[in-house]
C-alpha cells in the first residue's frame, strides 16, 4: 500500500515544505526564501521571523498541491541539522505539532544526507561518489559500512560561502551564485591561489586574493570567472582522487552550487577519464527543499529510524558521517 511522508526544511534561509510517497513520487514541494538585504548575508533571528511567517502558508500550500489529506500522512520528518539554531527550531515546532496532532511518529533527517539521499532517487545513482557542495557544506562522501563516509572536504570556507562571500564583497545579496556564474560568462583567467591539502581543499586565501584583485580594479567579470575556474578544478581534482581510490563508476553533485553549469562540465570531464557516469541534481531540487527531507523520512521511516514526538530535538553542528544509514545496509 502507499503510504506518505511530510517534510519539514528550515535550515537556513528557505522554509519549505514537501509531501512524497513511498513509491518515490514528489507530490509537492512548496517553499520560502528569506531574502537577505543587498550586500548582507543571512541573519539567523531575520530568517527565523520570515520562516514563522510564511510556515501556514507554505504548510497549506503543499498539503492542497499533493491532493493528500492530513489524515493519510504516514509520518512527519524535519531537518534536525545541521543549521542555524533559530531557523532549524521553526521547522522542529512545526514538525512536532503535526506529529503530535496527527498522532504519527516523527523522524528527524539530517540535511546533508537528506541532499544526497534525494539526488540519488532523482538522478537514478546507486552507489556513487558524491560532490555535496552548498553554502553549508563543501565534501567529498562514498557510502560504506552503513554510512556515508568524507573522503575530503573544506577546511575553512564551504564552496556557497567563497561565492555568497565574494558576490556581497561586490554589494550583492546572499546567495550569489547565480549572478557569479551569469558574470563569469564574459570573464577571462587571472591567477588565483589554488589550496588543495592531501585531499581536503581550502578557500580562504582564494577569497582573499579575488577581493583584492575586485578593489584593485579588476572587473568582476574576470574575478567571477577566475574563481569558479580555480575552486571547482580544486574541488574536481579531490573528487577524482576519491573516485580512483573507491574505484566507483559513479559521480554525483548534490546541494545548491550543484545548478552551476560549469562545475558540472569540469566533472563531467573529469568522470569521463575514469569511464564513470556523471549527474547533478535537478535545478529545482539542487537547492534547499523540503522533498530532501521527506524522501530521506520515508527511508528512515521505512528502516524503523523514528523518535517519540517528546524527545524531538535540534543539532546545529550533525556531521553526516555518525549517521546510520540502515536503508543501505
Amino acid at each position: 500500500m502507499k503510504r506518505f511522508v511530510l517534510g519539514v526544511e528550515s535550515t537556513a534561509h528557505t522554509f519549505s515544505v514537501s509531501i512524497v510517497s513511498s513509491e518515490g513520487e514528489i507530490l509537492s514541494n512548496s517553499k520560502s526564501v528569506y531574502k537577505a538585504p543587498e550586500g548582507s548575508g543571512i541573519h539567523p533571528f531575520e530568517a527565523s521571523q520570515s520562516h514563522i511567517a510564511s510556515a501556514p502558508a507554505v504548510l497549506a500550500a503543499a498539503v492542497e498541491t499533493s491532493k493528500v489529506p492530513l489524515g493519510e500522512i504516514s509520518a512527519v520528518a524535519y531537518a534536525m541539522g545541521p543549521g542555524l539554531g533559530p531557523c532549524l527550531r521553526v521547522g522542529g515546532v512545526v514538525a512536532r505539532t503535526l506529529a503530535a496532532k496527527l498522532e504519527v511518529p516523527l523522524v528527524p533527517v539530517n540535511h546533508a544526507v537528506g541532499h544526497i539521499e534525494l539526488g540519488c532517487l532523482l538522478t537514478g545513482m546507486k552507489d556513487p561518489v558524491v560532490l555535496l557542495v552548498s553554502g553549508g557544506h563543501t565534501m567529498i562522501i562514498s557510502h560504506s559500512g552503513g554510512r556515508w563516509r568524507v573522503l575530503g572536504e573544506s577546511l575553512d570556507l564551504t564552496l556557497g560561502q567563497l561565492l555568497d562571500q565574494l558576490g556581497r564583497h561586490h554589494g550583492l545579496a546572499s546567495p550569489c551564485g547565480r549572478a557569479i556564474e551569469e558574470a563569469a560568462m564574459g570573464g577571462g583567467y587571472r591567477r588565483l591561489p589554488y589550496a588543495v591539502k592531501g585531499n581536503d581543499v581550502s578557500f580562504s586565501g582564494l577569497l582573499t586574493a579575488s577581493k583584492t584583485m575586485l578593489d584593485g580594479g579588476t572587473s568582476f567579470k574576470d574575478v567571477s570567472y577566475s574563481v569558479q575556474e580555480t575552486a571547482f578544478a580544486m574541488v574536481a581534482e579531490v573528487t577524482e582522487r576519491a573516485l580512483a581510490f573507491t574505484g566507483k563508476r559513479e559521480v554525483m553533485i548534490v546541494g545548491g552550487v550543484a545548478a552551476n553549469r560549469r562545475l558540472s562540465e569540469m566533472m563531467t570531464v573529469m568522470a569521463g577519464r575514469h569511464s564513470a557516469a556523471m549527474a547533478s541534481s535537478p535545478l529545482e531540487y539542487s537547492g534547499d527543499c523540503g522533498a530532501q527531507i521527506a524522501w530521506t523520512g520515508w527511508l528512515a521511516y521505512s528502516s524503523g529510524s523514528w523518535i517519540p514526538v517528546q524527545d524531538a530535538k535540534v543539532r546545529q553542528s550533525w556531521r553526516l558521517d555518525v549517521v546510520d544509514t540502515p536503508w543501505r545496509s
